[in-house]
C-alpha cells in the first residue's frame, strides 16, 4: 500500500464518523497537524508509534508488507521458523515427549496445522506448540492458538492414536529483545491466557500436570547441538587491507 492510498483510508475513516481533523487528533492523542500530514500522504513525516495511535483511533490496523527478491524474504523467515521448530521439538523430546511437527487439521469447519502437537504418555496429556518469529497481533494470535489447544485431543487420537485427557497450550517466541518488548506491551494479555513463562516450562515439562499453559522464550538451537545454522549470512566484516611487505634494504 503507498502513502497516498493511506492517507486517503484515513480520511474516508475519519468522516465516516463525521470528525473534524482535530475530533481524530484529540482521539489519537497527537496534533491536527500530524493527521493532515497524514491524509496528505506524507506517511515519512510521522513516526510508526503515532501511526498506530491515529489507525486505531478509528478502529484500523495496518499490515507492514516488506518485499525483498522476489520469493527469497519468505524462504529466510521459513528457515527461522525452521529452526526455532526443530529446537523445541529436540528440547521436547529430551524431556520425554513424543512429538510431531507439521499437523494438519480440518474439524468441524476449522482448519490450520499445528507447528507442534507433542504427547506426554505418562500423563496423557497433549501439548500444542505455535513458534512464532514474530508478533504482529496479540488477539488473533491467541484466538488462533486457542482453538488449535480445543480441537488438539480429538486431532490427536484422530491422527495419531493418542488418547489425551487433558490439553495444554505452549506459545514459543524466538528470544530477540525487540520482540520481548512487543510483547511486553500486551503483557497483560497474555499472562491471563498463558501464565507459565520459561523456567516454569521447563520444570512443567519433566514433571507435566494439567495446566493452562505459558509462553517460552527459545533461543535457536537452545539445547540441540545436532543443528547448526549456516553462518556468515547475519556478521559483515568489512574487508582489511592487505599488510604491505617490508622493503628489503640492500647492503651497499
Amino acid at each position: 500500500m503507498d502513502d497516498q492510498r493511506l492517507g486517503r483510508i484515513v480520511r474516508a475513516l475519519r468522516r465516516r464518523r463525521a470528525w473534524r481533523q482535530t475530533d481524530l487528533a484529540a482521539k489519537a492523542a497527537c496534533s491536527q497537524t500530524l493527521i493532515s500530514l497524514l491524509e496528505r500522504g506524507h506517511l515519512d513525516r510521522l513516526s510508526t508509534r503515532v501511526l498506530r495511535q491515529i489507525l486505531a483511533a478509528v478502529d484500523a490496523t495496518a499490515v507492514i508488507e516488506v518485499r525483498w527478491r522476489a520469493g527469497a524474504l519468505d524462504r529466510l523467515l521459513d528457515e527461522d521458523h525452521a529452526v526455532l521448530v526443530a529446537t523445541v521439538a529436540n528440547l521436547l523430546r529430551a524431556a520425554g515427549w513424543l512429538v510431531e511437527t507439521e499437523v494438519t487439521y480440518s474439524e468441524f469447519g476449522e482448519r490450520g496445522s499445528f507447528d507442534l502437537l507433542a504427547f506426554h504418555a505418562a500423563t496423557r496429556i497433549v501439548l500444542v506448540v505455535e513458534v512464532k518469529t514474530d508478533l504482529t497481533s496479540a488477539e488473533a494470535t491467541l484466538r488462533k492458538l486457542d482453538e488449535k489447544a480445543r480441537l488438539s485431543r480429538t486431532v490427536a487420537l484422530t491422527r495419531l492414536g493418542w488418547r489425551a485427557r487433558s490439553a495444554t497450550a505452549l506459545l514459543v517466541f524466538a528470544e530477540h529483545s525487540s520482540l520481548r518488548r512487543r510483547f511486553a506491551r500486551h503483557g497483560g494479555l497474555f499472562d491471563q491466557a498463558l501464565p507459565m513463562r520459561n523456567v516454569a516450562i521447563r520444570n512443567w515439562l519433566r514433571e507435566p500436570v494439567p495446566a493452562r499453559g505459558g509462553v517460552w522464550f527459545v533461543s535457536p538451537n537452545n539445547g540441540s547441538a545436532a543443528i547448526h545454522r549456516r553462518g556468515g549470512r547475519e556478521r559483515v566484516r568489512a574487508p582489511q587491507a592487505r599488510p604491505t611487505p617490508a622493503r628489503r634494504v640492500l647492503p651497499d
